[in-house]
Protein backbone atom coordinates (compact mmCIF):
# COMPACT_ATOMS: atom_id res chain seq x y z
CA UNK A 1 0.00 0.00 0.00
CA UNK A 2 2.68 2.27 0.42
CA UNK A 3 3.92 2.49 -3.30
CA UNK A 4 -0.16 3.59 -4.04
CA UNK A 5 0.28 6.05 -1.51
CA UNK A 6 3.64 6.69 -3.15
CA UNK A 7 2.00 7.58 -6.28
CA UNK A 8 -0.52 9.53 -4.60
CA UNK A 9 1.94 12.32 -3.17
CA UNK A 10 4.03 12.23 -6.11
CA UNK A 11 0.59 13.34 -8.17
CA UNK A 12 -1.01 15.46 -5.88
CA UNK A 13 2.28 17.53 -5.82
CA UNK A 14 2.30 17.61 -9.51
CA UNK A 15 -1.49 18.59 -9.16
CA UNK A 16 -0.76 21.87 -7.18
CA UNK A 17 2.11 22.80 -8.49
CA UNK A 18 0.62 22.89 -11.94
CA UNK A 19 -2.46 24.54 -10.69
CA UNK A 20 0.03 26.82 -9.48
CA UNK A 21 1.50 28.28 -12.31
CA UNK A 22 -1.97 28.74 -13.98
CA UNK A 23 -2.83 30.56 -10.99
CA UNK A 24 0.04 33.11 -11.59
CA UNK A 25 -0.56 33.33 -15.01
CA UNK A 26 -4.39 34.44 -14.51
CA UNK A 27 -3.28 36.56 -11.58
CA UNK A 28 -0.21 38.69 -13.18
CA UNK A 29 -0.18 38.09 -17.29
CA UNK A 30 -3.85 37.97 -17.98
CA UNK A 31 -5.04 39.62 -14.19
CA UNK A 32 -8.41 37.76 -14.09
CA UNK A 33 -9.55 37.20 -10.62
CA UNK A 34 -12.14 35.36 -11.08
CA UNK A 35 -10.25 32.76 -13.64
CA UNK A 36 -7.53 33.03 -10.47
CA UNK A 37 -10.32 32.75 -8.04
CA UNK A 38 -11.02 29.96 -9.58
CA UNK A 39 -8.09 28.11 -10.24
CA UNK A 40 -6.83 29.28 -6.07
CA UNK A 41 -10.66 27.41 -5.21
CA UNK A 42 -9.54 24.18 -7.29
CA UNK A 43 -6.09 24.12 -5.80
CA UNK A 44 -7.17 24.33 -2.38
CA UNK A 45 -10.30 21.58 -2.92
CA UNK A 46 -7.26 19.44 -4.10
CA UNK A 47 -5.81 19.61 -0.79
CA UNK A 48 -8.90 19.20 0.95
CA UNK A 49 -9.19 16.40 -0.64
CA UNK A 50 -5.86 15.03 0.78
CA UNK A 51 -7.75 14.93 4.12
CA UNK A 52 -10.36 12.37 3.17
CA UNK A 53 -7.18 10.08 2.25
CA UNK A 54 -7.26 7.01 4.83
CA UNK A 55 -3.96 8.55 7.06
CA UNK A 56 -3.99 12.05 5.63
CA UNK A 57 -1.22 13.93 4.83
CA UNK A 58 1.39 12.04 7.47
CA UNK A 59 0.30 8.60 5.57
CA UNK A 60 1.69 10.31 2.27
CA UNK A 61 4.65 11.94 3.64
CA UNK A 62 5.46 8.50 5.06
CA UNK A 63 5.74 7.43 1.60
CA UNK A 64 7.40 9.96 0.06
CA UNK A 65 11.21 8.84 -1.38
CA UNK A 66 12.34 11.69 -3.48
CA UNK A 67 16.17 10.37 -3.13
CA UNK A 68 14.99 6.57 -4.47
CA UNK A 69 12.72 8.19 -7.01
CA UNK A 70 14.37 6.62 -10.42
CA UNK A 71 12.22 9.20 -12.45
CA UNK A 72 13.83 12.12 -10.74
CA UNK A 73 16.58 12.95 -12.86
CA UNK A 74 14.59 11.90 -16.13
CA UNK A 75 14.14 14.72 -18.53
CA UNK A 76 12.61 15.11 -22.00
CA UNK A 77 13.93 18.24 -24.56
CA UNK A 78 10.49 20.02 -23.74
CA UNK A 79 10.83 20.07 -19.82
CA UNK A 80 14.37 22.52 -20.14
CA UNK A 81 12.65 25.00 -22.69
CA UNK A 82 9.79 26.68 -23.35
CA UNK A 83 8.73 28.77 -26.65
CA UNK A 84 6.74 31.21 -24.91
CA UNK A 85 4.00 31.49 -22.78
CA UNK A 86 1.10 29.98 -24.38
CA UNK A 87 3.13 26.39 -24.69
CA UNK A 88 4.22 27.36 -20.94
CA UNK A 89 0.43 27.21 -19.48
CA UNK A 90 -0.60 24.32 -22.22
CA UNK A 91 2.38 21.95 -20.74
CA UNK A 92 0.86 23.25 -17.42
CA UNK A 93 -2.45 22.37 -17.66
CA UNK A 94 -1.68 18.50 -19.23
CA UNK A 95 0.59 18.11 -15.98
CA UNK A 96 -2.16 19.09 -13.99
CA UNK A 97 -4.97 17.50 -15.76
CA UNK A 98 -2.80 13.77 -15.90
CA UNK A 99 -2.05 14.10 -12.77
CA UNK A 100 -5.63 14.46 -12.04
CA UNK A 101 -6.39 11.22 -13.98
CA UNK A 102 -3.53 9.41 -11.71
CA UNK A 103 -5.73 10.71 -8.58
CA UNK A 104 -8.45 9.24 -9.70
CA UNK A 105 -7.38 5.61 -10.58
CA UNK A 106 -5.07 5.40 -7.62
CA UNK A 107 -7.64 6.59 -4.77
CA UNK A 108 -10.11 4.04 -6.12
CA UNK A 109 -7.94 1.82 -4.16
CA UNK A 110 -8.14 3.33 -0.96
CA UNK A 111 -10.90 5.98 -1.20
CA UNK A 112 -13.60 6.06 -3.48
CA UNK A 113 -14.96 9.72 -2.79
CA UNK A 114 -11.67 11.13 -2.95
CA UNK A 115 -11.62 9.42 -6.63
CA UNK A 116 -14.69 11.13 -7.94
CA UNK A 117 -13.58 14.23 -6.51
CA UNK A 118 -10.77 14.37 -8.36
CA UNK A 119 -12.42 13.77 -11.80
CA UNK A 120 -14.63 16.63 -11.09
CA UNK A 121 -11.72 18.65 -10.68
CA UNK A 122 -9.77 17.32 -13.70
CA UNK A 123 -13.01 17.95 -16.21
CA UNK A 124 -12.89 21.88 -14.40
CA UNK A 125 -9.19 21.87 -15.76
CA UNK A 126 -10.84 21.21 -18.60
CA UNK A 127 -13.15 23.99 -18.86
CA UNK A 128 -10.61 26.40 -17.07
CA UNK A 129 -7.85 25.86 -19.91
CA UNK A 130 -10.39 26.31 -22.68
CA UNK A 131 -11.47 29.45 -20.85
CA UNK A 132 -7.70 30.86 -20.14
CA UNK A 133 -6.19 29.26 -23.71
CA UNK A 134 -9.07 31.46 -25.62
CA UNK A 135 -8.23 34.50 -23.76
CA UNK A 136 -4.39 34.10 -24.15
CA UNK A 137 -4.48 33.87 -28.05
Amino acid sequence: MRDVYRVIDANLNRLREGLRVLEEIARFILEDAEMTAKIKDTRHRVTAVIGELPGGMLELIQARDAAGDVGAISWTPGENTRGDLISLTAANFKRAQEAARVLEEFCKLIATQAAREFKKIRFEIYEIELDMLKKMS
